[in-house]
């Protein structure tokens, strides 16, 4: 057998955009995936759903499978012939226990190689509006472990330490941070040096606390800071409040569930995270194409379209069925939204109607009432297997014949877990399948007090007969329901 490979890959400080290029890479294209605690829920999300994954559970103070353990895990599953990633939080070779993990398979001769990941050392200071270098402050920065077993002295040279007069980066050093602070004024450090706890650095939930030398232990034990943080010592940290960008997010603090399919997520995650809210990926539907599929679009002048799924699932079929676009040419397409309709420009097309309100009864009411569609004309409906009654009711209503043909059909997706619903602000839905299938993941009938984040008011109906109380965007587009939860958030 053909000995495989070892990625050791730095997963970054915790928010998922640090990650680097050829990580996300690997990540999607890795046998087996052995990573550690560190390693942030949305970096997980990430990974593909048939991924192997073993967890090794590494924490600050827990470490359940040993370090040689895991040095075995990783030479087994390569002599198996794997690619092997091994995700750890930050970057490998900062007191990653990297160079230990590459020992073994040196000794047995087994390929590997490092995927630098950017270091927490560096990203949670810059998180906190900490410069850890300034021409005007220092000229050197410095990184030490504050890590020492029960009862055993540091191993940090304070003295060396204030002599050069740098910026100091702690790590994995919150149960220390006394005997640090105690080290470093009996070395000289001024009692008012700036200080700086950055506890869950980069992640939505960040919290910052400024301080000084002779107070810092009081602040981390008031405060109940907790693994992970980074502790900074120097002058840079008086600069905290004024180049502070992150948590002046809009969104800062706010918790809000994603219950989309993990296919369509990232769009609406990625932008309540970029306004700093912290979220999870809790899909309840997921869809898949309909296969073998054969729909009679030629014998059709119009095609509508009330889906981004339904776009993609019809144009794969008919590139691999070796045609191209040029099978629709003088066809008239209709699209639900304006999601939709870009869904369509990526096969290189324009949609030639978009209703003004994006949901299936406007599709069909306007496009009645505008004479896009007519009698005589004849009409497919490219979407799900159970779709929306809204759009064929109007369209019966204005007398318009139609083929009603599936293209993908949704089923739900199952939680071992139960959410913990009111340390939430928000749940998302984008449809009313997606309202379903949460409900059915849930072992409860009504959701009172339940805030819901709703794409339009079909969904938010459906929403209501739960309970759920219901925020509803203005129109049914992610655009739309970020605009609103932003502006219901800040009433």
């Amino acid at each position: 057998m053909t000995t495989g490979k070892v990625y050791l890959v730095g997963a970054g400080p915790g928010d998922k955009e640090l990650l680097t290029v050829k990580a996300v890479r690997l990540i999607k294209e890795a046998d087996v995936i052995v990573y550690d605690r560190l390693v942030s829920g949305s970096i997980m999300d990430l990974i593909p759903e048939e991924m192997e994954l073993i967890d090794v559970g590494k924490n600050v103070g827990n470490h359940p499978v040993p370090q040689h353990e895991i040095n075995k895990i990783l030479l087994r599953e390569a002599q198996e012939g794997k690619m092997v990633v091994r995700l750890k939080g930050g970057d490998p070779f900062v007191f990653g226990r990297g160079g230990e993990e590459l020992e073994l398979l040196s000794e047995n001769n087994v390929p590997f190689e490092v995927v630098p990941g950017i270091t927490s050392s560096i990203a949670v200071p810059a998180y906190a509006g900490i410069p850890v270098t300034h021409r005007d402050f220092c000229s050197s920065l410095h990184i030490i472990t504050g890590h020492a077993k029960a009862g055993a002295e540091l191993s940090i040279d304070f003295d060396a330490l204030v002599r050069l007069h740098g910026t100091l980066i702690f790590m994995m050093s919150v149960s220390t941070v006394g005997r640090i602070a105690s080290g470093l004024m009996a070395a000289g450090m001024a009692e008012d040096m700036p200080c700086a706890v950055i506890e869950n650095g980069t992640y939505p939930k960040q919290r910052k606390f400024i301080s000084d030398l002779a107070h810092i232990e009081k602040t981390v034990k008031e405060n109940q800071v907790k693994s992970p943080a980074v502790i900074a010592v120097g002058k840079v940290c008086s600069l905290s409040d004024k180049f502070d960008w992150f948590d002046h997010k809009p969104l800062k603090n706010k918790r809000i569930m994603v219950t989309q399919p993990r296919s369509k997520a990232s769009k609406l995650e990625s932008k309540l995270r970029l306004l700093g809210a912290e979220t999870m990926l809790y899909p309840c539907i997921k869809t898949e194409f309909i296969r073998p599929l054969a729909p009679p679009f030629e014998g059709y002048d119009t095609l509508v379209f009330t889906s981004t799924e339904g776009v993609r699932s019809f144009f794969t079929w008919l590139l691999d069925a070796g045609r191209d676009t040029r099978a629709v040419f003088g066809k008239r397409i209709a699209c639900i939204g304006s999601a939709t309709a870009e869904a369509l420009r990526e096969f290189g097309l324009r949609a030639d109607f978009v209703p003004s309100v994006y949901d299936g009864e406007h599709l069909g009411k306007e496009m009645v009432e505008s004479g896009f569609v007519k009698a005589d004309d004849k009409v497919i409906l490219l979407r799900a297997k159970i779709g929306t009654e809204d759009l064929t009711e109007a369209l019966d209503r204005g007398g318009i014949p139609y083929l009603d043909y599936p293209v993908y059909e949704t089923s739900y997706v199952k939680h071992e877990a139960i959410v913990d619903l009111e340390s939430w602000d928000y749940v998302t839905f984008t449809s009313k399948s997606c309202v379903d299938g949460f409900v059915n993941t849930q072992q409860r009938n009504n959701f009172a007090g339940v805030r819901a984040l709703c794409i339009g008011k079909q969904t938010a109906a459906v929403a209501a007969k739960f309970g759920f109380d219901t925020v509803v965007s203005e129109m049914a587009a992610i655009d739309s329901m970020v605009e609103k939860v932003w502006r219901d958030s800040n009433d």
